[in-house]
């Protein structure tokens, strides 16, 4: 059973930063998708198991951008 969880990333400003989020978040492991909005900065997940914010937040500072 797949998990879905929602955040919300703040900093975005191009399509490039959105592709830059999805890059780093991709790579946390049990992620099977990830959909970014750029226009409202909603970052929604599919993993296999719950994720830890830690994990999501280390990525998208990883991109360069914030989690609220």
């Amino acid at each position: 059973m797949s998990e879905i969880s929602n955040w919300t990333v703040t900093g975005m400003t191009c399509g490039h930063c959105v592709a830059s989020v999805n890059e780093e978040v991709a790579e946390i492991p049990g992620v099977q998708s990830v959909e970014v909005d750029l226009a409202s900065g909603a970052l929604d997940i599919t993993s296999e198991n719950a994720l830890e914010r830690a994990a999501v937040e280390t990525a998208v500072r990883e991109a360069g951008y914030a989690l609220s």
